[in-house]
């Protein structure tokens, strides 16, 4: 049995250790709350040039993410959530995108002023990068093992021998058996959920700082889902590397995050410490999602959806972008755009009207 679960046909040995040049990098008993940031990201927008006109995909976006927390982005498709993360390493294609403004400091430097070759030092070896779909973003005519031995001789000083069994370590680590044939192997005769693995293991390979994971469970089934989840969350516990984690999945989210910042319209629209965020959901957008997902202590219930279409991206917000879908909108709200305020301790909310007590936050 493999030490997140019952064995599956991709399961078939045990593992009960990391590997060695694996380290443990997180102090035990040290609260997430005191540690330094890992990355500061500061009024980062990115547009799009189409035919049809300047997409304004990501609007002012800042967060900070802590020294080996877990961190959540979630919203619907469309919201912003991928786009603003490969922003951070500029991956998205440029042209036709473009990074307006913003600061993405990493290690006490700006990542948005480096110049690709010093960014490549960063890429993959300080932050690594777990894609949604392994396997458009596997090599097809690269063996794995040849795909994750790139990545340890171009970030670090090992040989081609010591990166091959660093290389059979990692798959062990995140939970492939037979690791040393599988090195051998082509993407194509692996199943989605060892590609997905496979893409863990290259992420993790340099031991990074951070690591992104976009959505990465989403092509695969629940049980695969359930076993990549669980050895995320084992290796952030051994390794002490943050992890900021996108999905559209708050179920996920409830069991794994530290923290969360919900997006909508290219925007944080609210952030807050997960337990809070779903006790006391301060933003309609926030409380939308969560009445859309059903409940086991309210059987029968009715599940909710949010009325509307998400809105245009093609000008920048001048106003609540939400405003046109929220039943609580009056007309400050497509007057002004809210900011993101602090309402409690850890808790943040871009919105006009305050939910709790029915009355505008801030009136005028």
């Amino acid at each position: 049995m493999s030490w997140w679960g019952q064995p599956t046909i991709d399961d078939e040995e045990s593992l009960r250790y990391p590997p060695a040049h694996v380290q443990s990098r997180r102090p035990s008993g040290i609260r997430l709350s005191q540690n330094k940031p890992a990355l500061e990201v500061t009024d980062l927008k990115t547009v799009f040039d189409t035919q049809d006109g300047v997409v304004h995909a990501v609007n002012g976006v800042s967060f900070t993410l802590n020294e080996g927390e877990f961190l959540g982005v979630v919203g619907e498709s469309g919201s912003g959530k991928s786009v603003t993360m490969m922003s951070l390493l500029k991956l998205i294609p440029m042209p036709p995108g473009r990074i307006d403004s913003g600061t993405v400091f990493f290690g006490g430097q700006d990542l948005l002023t480096l110049e690709l070759d010093e960014l490549r030092k960063v890429r993959g070896g300080q932050i690594g990068f777990i894609f949604q779909d392994p396997m458009t973003s596997l090599n097809p005519v690269l063996t794995v093992g040849r795909q994750i031995t790139e990545s340890l001789e171009l970030h670090t000083d090992q040989t081609r021998r010591e990166a091959d069994a660093a290389a059979e370590d990692l798959l062990k680590l995140v939970g492939i058996p037979d690791a040393g044939q599988r090195l051998k192997s082509y993407p194509h005769e692996l199943s989605g959920g060892m590609r997905q693995r496979v893409m863990i293991a290259i992420a993790l390979a340099c031991s990074p700082k951070v690591i992104i994971a976009d959505e990465p469970t989403t092509a695969l089934d629940v049980t695969i889902q359930a076993q990549i989840i669980e050895i995320v969350k084992e290796l952030r516990e051994r390794t002490g590397t943050a992890v900021i984690w996108i999905t559209h999945d708050l179920g996920v989210v409830a069991g794994l995050a530290d923290r969360v910042l919900v997006m909508y319209g290219g925007q944080i629209v609210e952030e807050a410490r997960v337990r809070d965020l779903y006790a006391r959901p301060a933003h309609p957008y926030t409380q939308g999602l969560l009445k859309s997902l059903p409940r086991l202590d309210q059987k029968g219930a009715e599940l909710q959806s949010i009325e509307g279409q998400p809105l245009s991206l093609y000008a920048p917000p001048t106003s609540c972008s939400f405003a046109p879908r929220c039943k609580f909108a009056f007309d400050r709200c497509s007057e002004e755009a809210p900011v993101l305020e602090e309402i409690a301790p850890d808790h943040k909310v871009a919105c006009w009207w305050n939910t709790e007590t029915e009355e505008p936050r801030h009136a005028s």
